[in-house]
């Protein structure tokens, strides 16, 4: 798993899977799938979605973009602090036009973060759950899944900072590995208790 998506983090961009690569679309062949895409930014429909990242606190900006195909996917632009939440404090980061984004394929994630659950009707987001913001923002025709999108180059003062996915796996091996060593202490202690209570049954008793 590891390897293989290595691979796609470091392979040329591919065509961001259409309308009817949609059903196919799923963690084990597509999730950090490099990908590129062409269409325009609605800036009016950002989504800030609360983060933490090696540069603190703030914020992901996720904006809807409407492909030359026609269907819209939402990108996420990247990192910006508190001071920088509102898009007036960032013009030059609202790219206008015709614009290509390449970046890394990412699955949805509903319902909200670790801790907090989305709250839509407050326009408080804690996860990037795709249908919930496409719904809020009156989307249609949206791509199930979001692309993290690369650094710009050259850098836009002023615009998110993308290029900051952190890569994470599922290591179910690990668990089974610290499952099974933590059963195996159990029973070592639980032997040990044993010989314990057998010893002292067999020891002589004193007077």
């Amino acid at each position: 798993m590891i390897e293989r998506v290595d691979q796609r983090v470091h392979a040329p961009p591919v065509a961001a899977p259409g309308r009817e690569q949609w059903p196919s679309v799923n963690r084990a062949n597509s999730e950090y799938l490099r990908v590129a895409v062409r269409g325009h930014y609605q800036n009016d429909k950002e989504t800030l979605v609360q983060a933490v990242t090696e540069r603190g606190g703030g914020f992901w900006v996720l904006t809807p973009l409407v492909t030359d195909s026609g269907y819209t996917v939402l990108i996420n632009r990247g990192f910006v602090p508190p001071p920088q939440r509102d898009p007036a404090s960032r013009p030059q980061g609202q790219i206008e036009g015709e614009t290509t984004v390449t970046g890394l394929l990412r699955l949805s994630e509903p319902g909200g973060g670790y801790l907090r659950t989305n709250e839509p009707a407050n326009d408080r987001w804690f996860s990037r759950d795709v249908a919930a913001i496409a719904t809020a923002r009156g989307l249609s025709d949206v791509a199930p899944y979001f692309i993290d999108a690369e650094a710009l180059e050259p850098e836009i003062a002023g615009a998110p900072v993308g290029g900051l996915t952190v890569i994470a796996f599922s290591n179910n091996h690990l668990q089974y590995a610290l499952t099974w060593f933590g059963l195996a202490l159990m029973l070592i202690a639980g032997t040990g208790l044993v010989l314990r209570h057998e010893w002292r049954l067999r020891r002589p008793q004193t007077t």
